[in-house]
């Protein structure tokens, strides 16, 4: 049977997929100490929504209006789980998987000519399902950064605030063809050696702080859980190569910047692209690049405080967050 990379590596897991996932779950992290990888299994089955050509499965939690969490490389929502512990007083949180990662299955053909308009429709029809009255705040980070650009050009008004962290948008910088160069080197070493040597590559390139190191490499390890090959290989084949040649203009988004909040990692390395990015979109636009906790994912591994930066942060552009409870 001819079937999409993805579906094909889930189906060798056979039933395990849906009786006992284990999930790698990041516990609250203190900064200073060393991350702890949790192992649970978890038979929990998530709402879905059916979309053009996919299932997406979503979880949420708390009450309040809605806070859409985009995830980046790995597609799961599982990486938002530590943040949602001190949001969900102030929002009902929703996590989502990606289409074609995890649970969030693809259904059709894909039209991958126009993935990320796809994933940005997807992120919109979620939206409109759970929030049908009033628009949403979006967290997105990373290639889920670049979704959520993208959501935002074509679905404005489903949008309160978006709070774009750290999108590896190579159109905004000047140097894109030599990085372009640079991560095409990594996706061929994937097809020679696999993946771990790109992912240490790749960890280069983003300059991973090395507190970040073992829960980046972690999350990109078969043996955390039985979606993770089958997600691993989708980003590789279908994502690293194109989201971030994603075409963008600053000028596109002049019209929108009342509600862009782009916010960098304290601890990310200001020479890296995915820094470099959000720092001259936010230059084009006239706005303050905000500050949160942690690098390329404080949201896991410095939620609390992460979650404190992000809420002052839309306090001081929006008064609609100074009512929130909690």
């Amino acid at each position: 049977m001819d079937l999409p990379l993805h579906a094909e590596c889930r189906s060798r897991y056979g039933p395990l997929v849906f009786i006992c996932e284990l999930r790698f779950v990041v516990l609250h992290h203190t900064p200073g100490e060393s991350l702890t990888p949790v192992f649970r299994s978890s038979s929990s089955i998530m709402p879905e929504l059916d979309v053009p050509g996919a299932t997406l499965h979503y979880e949420t939690q708390g009450a309040g209006p809605v806070l859409l969490c985009i995830s980046g490389a790995s597609g799961s929502h599982e990486i938002y789980k530590p943040i949602a512990r001190y949001l969900k007083d102030k929002f009902t949180v929703v996590m989502y998987d990606r289409r074609g990662f995890s649970q969030s299955y693809l259904t059709g053909a894909q039209d991958y000519d126009q993935r990320v308009e796809r994933d940005a429709d997807d992120a919109a029809a979620l939206i409109q399902h759970l929030s049908p009255d009033e628009p949403a705040t979006v967290l997105a980070n990373s290639s889920g950064a670049i979704v959520s650009l993208k959501l935002l050009q074509r679905h404005e008004d489903e949008i309160r605030f978006l709070v774009c962290h750290e999108p590896p948008a190579f159109s905004f910088l000047p140097d894109r063809d030599e990085l372009e160069r640079t991560q095409d080197g990594i996706y061929q070493l994937y097809r020679k050696g696999g993946t771990f040597p790109a992912l240490a590559e790749f960890a280069k390139m983003i300059d991973t702080p090395e507190q970040e190191l073992p829960l980046f490499m972690k999350a990109f390890d078969p043996r955390s859980g039985p979606n993770v090959f089958a997600n691993v290989q989708y980003w590789f084949e279908r994502e690293l190569p194109y989201y971030p040649l994603t075409k963008y203009a600053s000028r596109d988004f002049q019209p929108l910047r009342h509600k862009l909040l782009l916010a960098n990692g304290a601890d990310t390395r200001t020479h890296t692209f995915q820094y470099r990015a959000n720092a001259t979109l936010a230059q084009d636009l006239g706005q303050e690049l905000v500050i949160v906790a942690g690098a390329h994912i404080g949201f896991a591994t410095h939620a609390k405080q992460f979650a404190v930066d992000m809420v002052e942060a839309l306090k001081e552009r929006d008064g609609f967050y100074e009512t929130l409870s909690g």
